[in-house]
């Protein structure tokens, strides 16, 4: 039940001894305002490196060719490598179900217009698989697909801002753009979490733009994920055989590291989750030598206070208090005065964050934040090392004598 005399008797401690209760509060606010900001700016930094990974998918991998740079089998250096239809198929057939999704890509800059508004904007002629290469979220309308493949057709599919820059009183769906000079029907608007730069892209079929631009079946670079299934090392081996194959493909020197180029994103992953790694345990073993500090702080305290309040016990022995009432006053004091400023120490540290998270992005560190439960949880353990560090001085303060207590200088 609710002790109403008890509750004021402790107000009454509170205010009576307004320094000490500032101290023992300001030792546990300043451990959960540490406490907050340190994991706050560890958040900080592994969101920063997980939205350098959203827009694409994490088991991409992209095969792209440059110049041969070394001289193999009787062909001469500075050979440019070409790749064409014949490698996207080739690696559909050669891996299988080793490839979850895969595209070609013709990658371009095109003058876009629709009626009175124009600008100009980065262009790709894609296969389907694309959309989930990219992924790219689908607003009205459908993605390129296979048919659009396969009898050419001049339609595209534009980024939500390429709608909003184009298309101010109206709705892209079903009208048609000018692309270059050429009438392509806009069959869709996609959204990419990737931001401004892959919203403002065009895409339309790959085999259209070859008939267009050239005439031809040849392809900038090929965009792949491999089974999720994998793990990174096999993820890692597999990328290493594309590139082997296609070397011998093209007769290139094993050695020449520009004529066929790969970026796996395994290991990147590998790379960043090692990081992530790193920065985990290091804010972890930061915070957790805070919070210690703060329940040293709170531990010290508590017994300080008891042995300052002993003469006040043997006061309480005297008047008939018994040992549990004493214990229990001094114990709801103390946990009293840590909920509350552990609360303010919570609220000043979300705040700070708040206030510094626009200047923090300059740091790469993205929307710094922690957990409410994060922080109750320490604020608990505060509470309960602050209430057995109490406990035991407290118990054996109760169990004086009255007129030894009452001695105590």
């Amino acid at each position: 039940m609710f002790d109403r005399d008890l509750w004021r008797e402790i107000f009454q401690s509170i205010n009576m001894n307004k320094t000490r209760s500032v101290l023992s509060g300001f030792t546990v606010a300043f451990a959960i305002l540490l406490f907050t900001i340190l994991f706050g700016l560890g958040n900080g930094l592994l969101n920063t490196f997980a939205e350098g990974f959203v827009d694409d998918a994490n088991n991409a991998i992209s095969v792209s060719s440059g110049r041969t740079t070394k001289a193999h089998k009787g062909l001469q250096a500075g050979r440019r490598i070409q790749f064409s239809n014949e490698e996207y198929d080739f690696l559909k057939e050669e891996y299988g179900d080793k490839v979850q999704f895969i595209t070609s890509r013709i990658m371009k800059n095109a003058n876009v217009s629709f009626r009175g508004e124009k600008n100009n904007y980065s262009f790709r002629a894609i296969h389907p698989d694309n959309l989930y290469i990219e992924q790219n979220k689908i607003k009205e309308g459908r993605y390129i697909n296979q048919n659009d493949i396969n009898d050419k057709t001049k339609v595209a599919v534009v980024g939500r801002l390429v709608e909003e820059d184009l298309f101010l009183k109206t709705t892209a769906l079903g009208k048609y753009i000018n692309i270059n000079g050429m009438q392509y029907k806009v069959v869709g608007v996609f959204t990419d979490e990737g931001g401004d730069d892959e919203e403002r892209m065009v895409y339309i079929p790959l085999s259209t733009a070859q008939q267009v631009y050239g005439n031809n079946d040849y392809i900038d670079f090929m965009y792949l994920t491999y089974n999720p299934e994998m793990n990174t090392e096999e993820a890692i081996s597999f990328g290493n055989s594309i590139k082997k194959k296609l070397m011998n493909k093209f007769s290139v020197a094993p050695n020449d590291q520009r004529a066929i180029r790969i970026d796996n994103m395994a290991e990147g992953t590998q790379a960043v989750g090692a990081i992530r790694f790193a920065i985990g345990v290091l804010v972890l073993v930061i915070g957790f030598g805070t919070l210690m500090a703060g329940i040293v702080g709170v531990s010290n305290i508590m017994i300080f206070i008891v042995k300052e309040r002993t003469k006040e016990i043997g006061i309480r022995k005297a008047l008939g208090a018994s040992p549990k009432s004493i214990v229990s006053i001094i114990l709801l004091e103390s946990i009293l005065i840590t909920i509350i400023a552990g609360f303010i120490g919570l609220l000043s540290g979300v705040s700070i964050l708040k206030l510094a998270a626009p200047m923090l992005e300059t740091y790469f560190i993205k929307n710094p934040s922690v957990s409410t439960s994060t922080v109750l949880a320490a604020t608990i353990t505060l509470i309960v090392a602050g209430a057995i560090a109490g406990y035991l001085p407290a118990k054996k303060a109760s169990r004086i004598k009255p007129i030894i207590a009452l001695r105590d200088e």
